[in-house]
């Protein structure tokens, strides 16, 4: 994060202006709107600043800006065309410890004027660091059509009610809970129709029906992270995400998506690699029910899908077990995503008219699998965890009556920007592989399909 995010308070504070061109008057217009007491320093002053001048009692100075011009300012900004005044403001204002913004000059500023969507008292900044205030700008815009101009009147009327549902509701919890439904109900959605009076009087309704100590019991949502990319996450999946009071999490949940959980919600980390394990599988289906029925409302997060390879069958058992509310929400797949990042389709009319999920997890220095299914011709075979035992399945499957050279590829960390393809035959990949340094996670693809690789790779990562 190269800027800590941060609202400051400016009403009546003293902010100084340097420059009064176009610019400088947006930026006057900016603090104005925020109550600041505005000083406008340039020796020339533009006729849209003396307009500004009447509707906000600006304080203008028409001269050249000099060292002792700054003294007790809460916030500074820059707006010249003159690289030479901005550089001293900037030194200045650093000096006496006081932000400073030079517009479009970056290097010069301790902070930077976002893209703001005003819906007071909601308040909404977006910045690219400065590095493209374009892209911020188009941003803001994407935001702005999703964010209903009637979002500011529905805050004031949750601060209004604010102290009711404190006294009438307890815990702190069961209070953040009340108020996501009322916030993403059809309170809310008679607020946004102009039906403001009917959807007040809903929600005194709403404070009186509801109890001072709500159900205690909290639910699990088996969530599919999916193969890596955030943006292969369901909307159902974020959602649950936002909203959970605690998530517990897979070693193969990518750090991006985690980045996507509510900020203050507890991370609980559960993963599992080869021959070390935070947690036994048990213990994890204890810990779900556990945490669910002290009234969490519990995201267990999975990479790819939790019914596929991801042993959520076991964990939901135990809820059921329980009595325990959960919900289950499908991810994509590691064998569909990292197929379609390689552009490996898994099935095609003139390779695979069949497609197998294996796990080449190796127990006792084995692998027990179905070679004579395996082996069969025009299908392709998926395999995860079997970067360990790739050799001993390499050599079944051509024991077994498969090709030598039937085609196969490793996918490492796929639909990531590390992503990695290399492909070879059942007979040359394992030793191809001994001289990589291969990150987990990874996934095998087996069968002619695999040729197709060259000709239909569309995904460019960035290394």
């Amino acid at each position: 994060m190269e800027y800590f995010p941060l609202f400051i308070d400016l009403k009546n504070k003293i902010c100084l202006v340097v420059g009064a061109g176009e610019v400088a008057a947006r930026k006057i217009e900016l603090l104005a709107k925020a109550g600041a007491t505005i000083t406008v320093i340039a020796p020339t002053i533009s006729a849209s600043v003396q307009q500004l001048s009447s509707s906000y009692s600006l304080n203008i100075i028409e001269k050249d800006f000099a060292v002792n011009d700054i003294q007790q300012q809460r916030l500074i900004i820059s707006a010249t065309n003159q690289t030479e005044v901005n550089a001293l403001v900037a030194a200045t204002a650093d000096s006496h410890n006081i932000p400073v913004n030079v517009v479009d000059n970056p290097e010069l500023c301790s902070f930077i004027v976002p893209a703001i969507i005003d819906r007071s008292p909601v308040i909404a900044a977006v910045s690219s660091g400065g590095t493209s205030p374009v892209l911020a700008r188009l941003l803001r815009a994407k935001l702005e059509s999703l964010i209903p101009p009637a979002f500011g009147r529905m805050a004031k009327l949750a601060e209004k009610y604010r102290p009711a549902v404190k006294e009438h509701i307890n815990p702190p919890a069961q209070r953040r809970i009340f108020w996501e439904k009322v916030l993403q109900g059809s309170i809310a959605e008679l607020f946004y129709s102009g039906k403001e009076a009917e959807a007040e009087a809903r929600l005194q309704e709403a404070i009186q029906n509801t109890p001072k100590e709500l159900d205690n019991t909290g639910e699990v949502y088996l969530v599919g992270a999916g193969p890596g990319d955030p943006d292969l996450l369901t909307f159902r999946a974020l959602r649950l995400m936002q909203q959970a009071d605690v998530v517990v999490y897979d070693r193969l949940v990518s750090a991006d998506i985690l980045e996507l959980v509510r900020r203050d919600a507890e991370k609980i980390y559960v993963g599992k690699k080869r021959n070390e394990h935070s947690l036994k599988q048990e213990s994890i289906n204890e810990l779900l029910a556990r945490l669910a029925k002290s009234g969490k409302r519990v995201v267990r997060l999975k990479g790819g899908d939790p019914f596929i390879f991801g042993r959520g069958g076991e964990e939901i058992q135990t809820l059921v077990e329980e009595n325990i509310n959960f919900q289950v929400v499908p991810g994509i797949t590691a064998a569909s995503g990292c197929a379609t990042y390689a552009g490996i389709p898994l099935t095609h009319r003139d390779h695979a008219q069949s497609c197998t999920f294996v796990t080449g997890h190796l127990k006792d220095d084995s692998v027990n699998l179905n070679w004579q299914q395996l082996v069969a011709p025009n299908q392709t075979i998926v395999i995860y965890m079997g970067l360990v035992g790739l050799e001993v399945i390499c050599q079944s499957m051509i024991q077994h009556g498969a090709s030598a050279d039937l085609p196969i590829a490793l996918i490492q960390q796929g639909t990531t920007h590390t992503q990695r393809v290399i492909t070879g035959t059942l007979s040359t990949l394992p030793e191809q592989l001994k001289d990589q340094n291969i990150q987990p996670p990874t996934l095998f693809i087996i069968g002619t399909v695999v040729s197709l690789h060259d000709k239909l790779k569309w995904f460019q990562p960035e290394n």
